[in-house]
């Protein structure tokens, strides 16, 4: 029997990494997201079926959980930074957004899906939060905060689902290089994301963290990760991140 997933905010980075991986662990995949062009040329390359949705807007989840008849594993992706200013100059309007993708998101899109994944015959809710989840640091407070709070969700989640045959999972990554991420972060300010990333060497990728995603769904259901905490080599911790050559440069890997 083909299993069902859904992943949302599945139009780039990690998501779309993570659609690809679970097709090609055999998974029947809805993509969602807002952008229906990238979502047209990711169904093109796998298969995947495209449905548009925006986790911040009610409606569009209703419409979206309507469309379904059955699920096995949500990833829920969708989310994003917004700025990097301190607490003391922060744009509230920021952390209003970073609070409605990354939490209310996460819980809109949960409570719409639970019902199939409790109707099947095992179901596993991944949430992808951050190593920003338990560990703060200047000027990333309104994404922490957002963060912390969809940790909380998520274990809160789990205690809740207790004796329902529902998998929670929570993976938190540490520094991962997308096409999108930090440029959205910073305002576009490119000189900003390289000064970020300059002499890392190999911080982590989408594909790297889908990789982890579809190594815990692929556990036997009775087994559950509670968390998962992957990083780069190069960041021991949040604040410890060394630049310089780590491995040889015609290392392929």
């Amino acid at each position: 029997m083909t299993r069902t997933a859904v992943v949302t905010g599945a139009s780039s980075g990690i998501g779309a990494a993570t659609a690809r991986r679970l097709v090609k662990d055999g998974y029947e995949v809805i993509a969602a997201a807002r952008r229906d062009d990238r979502l047209a040329a990711l169904a093109e390359e796998t298969g995947v079926r495209p449905a548009r949705l925006d986790v911040t807007d009610a409606e569009s989840v209703r419409a979206f959980a309507a469309s379904l008849t059955d699920l096995d594993v949500l990833v829920n992706n969708a989310g994003g930074a917004f700025g990097a200013e301190p607490v003391a100059t922060a744009d509230p309007a920021d952390w209003q957004a970073m609070f409605d993708v990354n939490v209310l998101g996460t819980l809109r899109v949960t409570q719409a899906l639970l019902p199939l994944l409790e109707a099947g015959p095992g179901g596993t809710i991944v949430n992808l939060t951050s190593t920003a989840a338990y560990v703060n640091y200047e000027g990333g407070a309104g994404y922490s905060a957002a963060k912390h709070g969809e940790h909380a969700l998520t274990e809160t989640l789990r205690l809740e689902l207790a004796g329902v045959p529902v998998r929670v999972i929570e993976i938190q990554p540490g520094m991962v290089r997308t096409d999108e991420f930090a440029i959205k972060r910073y305002r576009g300010d490119a000189d900003a994301v390289s000064k970020l990333y300059g002499d890392v060497d190999r911080p982590l990728t989408a594909e790297d963290v889908a990789d982890c995603i579809g190594l815990v769904v692929g556990l036997p259901l009775h087994v559950n990760v509670d968390q998962m905490v992957l990083r780069p080599l190069a960041q021991a911790a949040q604040h410890k991140l060394f630049r310089g050559r780590l491995f040889p440069a015609d290392d392929p890997a």
